[in-house]
């Protein structure tokens, strides 16, 4: 079992008359991530409500915030027990089989556009066996062709952009994994969690996208960008792409600070808690299969 401490932080001005948030910063509840202590603690004096999405476990802080200065404090302690499988036993579902809650997560979308990359995606993967082995190609050819390099690009970039600048961050890596997936027909999805192990030369502690690819009736993790310890990921979302699922959604004039992010893994031989680390095995956040 892996236990991480999390904290989170984040800075506002908000100009008159006030703004709308909606946060997606608490741990979603998943099978085998469970939160055994948080607290939060917002600077103005307001209401606020957390909203739990039934069929992802997203859970979203909404509020609205008057003119002046906002502080956003996030503890949470989280408690990560995934299923580790062989990669070579697992197999690609047929769409003929996929649960109606999956399908979603084999069209394109408004930063993955798959329908643009099938004839790539068959170029450059049709001949690999399907399984695992050719989710895990695709994650290694895009980090051989992609570039992490900070500050590369905005809130609108695609997959397809990333393709053509061969740069980015997580968000532009995990973007382009999904939309490859999803251009042959394997359902992927966008998380979004916290760069455990991160190289302190990539810059400070921040949020972190990752990708979700369904196979053999789960979802499993992968981290295209390879810059982060996926045995350490805390997740806070699952959605299309990066616009279901942003730290942050904002409805008015707001002024921002980056905001500041410490995970730290508890290590306790003797209570079973383990240091996450780079795992050769399959990481799964589902324990019961819908399909074998």
């Amino acid at each position: 079992m892996i236990r991480i401490d999390l904290q989170v932080q984040l800075k506002y001005e908000v100009s008159a008359p006030g703004a709308d948030f909606i946060f997606n910063i608490h741990p979603a509840y998943t099978p085998c991530q469970k939160v055994s202590a948080e607290n939060l603690q917002i600077s103005q004096d307001l209401e606020w409500h957390i909203q739990t999405d039934p069929g992802t476990g997203n859970r979203h802080l909404r509020l609205q915030a008057a003119a002046g200065e906002l502080e956003i404090r996030y503890e949470a302690t989280v408690e990560l027990l995934h299923r580790r499988d062989q990669p070579e036993e697992l197999r690609e579902v047929p769409v003929h089989l996929l649960p109606l809650d999956v399908l979603q997560y084999i069209y394109p979308s408004r930063y993955c556009q798959s329908d643009r990359l099938i004839k790539l995606a068959t170029a450059e993967f049709g001949d690999i066996p399907a399984g695992y082995g050719r989710v895990q190609a695709i994650a290694k050819w895009i980090q051989s062709r992609v570039s992490f390099t900070s500050n590369t690009s905005t809130s609108t970039t695609s997959a397809v952009d990333t393709l053509i600048e061969r740069t980015g961050v997580c968000r532009d890596f995990t973007h382009l994994m999904v939309a490859l997936c999803r251009a042959l027909n394997i359902p992927a999805r966008f998380a979004t969690g916290t760069d455990y192990g991160a190289d302190p030369a990539l810059g400070p502690p921040d949020f972190h996208a990752y990708a979700e690819v369904y196979l053999s009736g789960r979802w499993y993790i992968f981290d295209p960008s390879g810059t982060a310890i996926p045995m350490g990921f805390v997740r806070f979302g699952t959605g299309r792409d990066a616009a279901d699922v942003a730290f942050a959604t904002i409805f008015g004039t707001v002024t921002s600070w980056a905001p500041w992010i410490r995970t730290t893994a508890v290590e306790d031989k003797a209570a079973g808690l383990e240091v996450p680390h780079h795992c050769e095995m399959a990481l799964s956040t589902d324990t019961d299969a819908s399909v074998s």
